[in-house]
């Protein structure tokens, strides 16, 4: 991992390598951008992309800035990034948190940006999503922590498909990976979903996106239901929209062929 430094805030990123066109990869809240790694970073690279991820503020190797954060900070440091790489302008994919950055990104500063890629894309929390969002804040100002199963089963439920866990083994290997981080939430992590519902709608302001933009749902996501990424595809001047069946909220961990593919598809140079 590498650091660069933003008004005295550390981000960290990992330059995974490649000498094609830059592609950043923007992970969602509580996630460091190793979770990329698995799938999505080799399709990106055997697809001749130098792909790069970083750790948003408050997660991972960067730093936790716990008295907290705005979206525009966290849209600042993807911005800086690519500016320290000299390689843009880049190619941006985010999924949930990571989603609104990209898009605001895409917004504020078209000059580094070639297209952007919105997993999970949404201009606004419902108010279910804002609930449970708030829920996640109180339990870390209460110090509260959930039993490690509960958690995992928690978080299995709001994550993945019925699809995927059907099948009761893949079910059990996901409460396992669940499990492995903890149940706390970090007082980083906390600032990030501060930050989320902070955001008003900005359905209104995505009409002014002039990048191309391609937004992904997934069929079976209940954090960020695809009604709410129709929305910004609809928003979006000539925005693609495609949705990913039998996915959950993370589809591009559960369905990784089929969300390379389209990704593919979208970034391939033209």
């Amino acid at each position: 991992m590498t650091i660069i430094t933003r008004g005295g805030v550390r981000i960290s990123y990992d330059d995974c390598g490649g000498t094609g066109p830059l592609a950043v990869l923007v992970m969602g809240s509580g996630s460091p951008g190793r979770v990329w790694h698995t799938h999505q970073v080799p399709a990106l690279r055997g697809a001749g992309f130098r792909v790069v991820t970083l750790d948003n503020r408050g997660v991972g190797g960067s730093d936790e800035c716990t008295a907290g954060f705005t979206i525009d900070d966290m849209v600042g440091d993807v911005a800086a990034l690519v500016e320290h790489l000299d390689a843009g302008p880049a190619a941006v994919v985010g999924t949930s948190l990571g989603a609104r950055i990209v898009v605001e990104l895409a917004l504020a500063h078209p000059d580094l940006v070639t297209r952007a890629v919105a997993l999970a894309a949404h201009a606004r929390l419902d108010p279910v999503q804002r609930a449970f969002t708030a829920g996640e804040i109180a339990l870390a100002d209460e110090k509260i922590v959930l039993p490690l199963g509960f958690h995992a089963a928690v978080a299995a439920m709001q994550n993945l498909s019925p699809a995927t866990l059907r099948d009761e083994q893949t079910a059990q290997d996901w409460l396992d990976l669940l499990s492995f981080g903890g149940a706390a939430i970090t007082p980083g992590h906390r600032a990030q979903l501060a930050a989320s519902t902070a955001l008003a709608d900005r359905g209104a302001a995505y009409r002014d996106v002039a990048v191309p933009l391609l937004v992904v749902a997934f069929a079976d996501d209940v954090a960020i239901p695809p009604r709410l990424s129709r929305e910004v595809a609809d928003t979006v001047p000539g925005a693609r929209y495609v949705e990913i069946p039998d996915a959950g909220h993370f589809g591009y961990l559960e369905r990784p062929d089929e969300v390379n593919r389209v990704l593919l598809d979208f970034l391939a140079v033209r």
